[in-house]
């Protein structure tokens, strides 16, 4: 029987577990996360890792934060591709196409936050709700900038509803009024763009083609055009738009 490695010998002691549990959960699926297992993969005595990540809720944490951070990364490097007033729609469909890239290049991660929750898992929402408003940040900000500019279309648009308790509800109740509706715009687009990444993922986008390339580009042309005005008929500072 191979030596347990002492976790002095592995400086990086961390990174690789959570590298090991990525590949536990694409073997077995996130609900059979095992640290018993993963310290037999790296040749360390339970112990040791326990002395990094406490249980299994702990690493499952751990995991989802890094593909948030990753996530996040991703959306704020996309948001910066088309710099300047007036290019805001590129911004858009930049972030969106990110989303799917994104999603495609890391299913694993995608689903582990996006996806089924795993069984018996309480996320610590407020370890989680930073990391998750940032992914979220650079879609709000384009859309708050469009709604400074009088370009946000949001007649009709259902606001949001929260009561005390919900995760979002500390947040709105610190927002002005105005960014009630560029909350809700920014959900509104989320769980459209979602829906399609998440069907693409799984295999279920039948009966269109299994690339979903073409309609995710439809969608993203849909939602801008829903939502978004153009320059000429945004409203100027006396409510009127500039073509009346």
């Amino acid at each position: 029987m191979a030596r347990p490695f002492k976790a002095l010998q592995m400086p990086n002691l961390s990174e690789s577990i959570k590298e090991a549990a990525w590949r536990q959960i694409n073997e077995f699926g996130a609900s059979s996360l095992s640290l018993r297992k993963i310290a037999r993969e790296l040749g360390i005595t339970a112990p040791a890792i326990y002395n990094y990540f406490p249980d299994r809720d702990a690493l499952v944490t751990a995991l989802i934060i890094d593909a948030y951070a990753s996530f996040g990364d991703c959306q704020h490097e996309a948001g910066q591709a088309h710099p300047g007033q007036g290019r805001e729609i590129e911004r858009l469909k930049a972030t969106g196409l990110a989303y799917r890239k994104w999603a495609l290049v890391h299913p694993l991660r995608y689903l582990l936050i996006f996806g089924n929750p795993v069984p018996g898992y309480v996320p610590p929402m407020q370890k989680l709700l930073p990391v998750m408003m940032r992914s979220l940040g650079t879609l709000v900000g384009i859309i708050a900038e469009l709604h400074v500019l009088g370009r946000l279309h949001i007649e009709g648009v259902p606001l949001p509803m929260l009561k005390p308790g919900n995760r979002f509800f500390a947040l709105m109740e610190t927002a002005d009024e105005g960014m009630h509706a560029v909350y809700a715009v920014a959900m509104l687009i989320w769980s459209r763009v979602h829906g399609l990444v998440s069907l693409e993922i799984t295999g279920q986008q039948l009966p269109f083609a299994e690339d979903g390339a073409a309609l995710y580009l439809f969608e993203l042309d849909s939602i801008c055009r829903q939502f978004v005005r153009s320059p000429e008929s945004a409203p100027d500072a006396t409510g009127f738009s500039s073509n009346h």
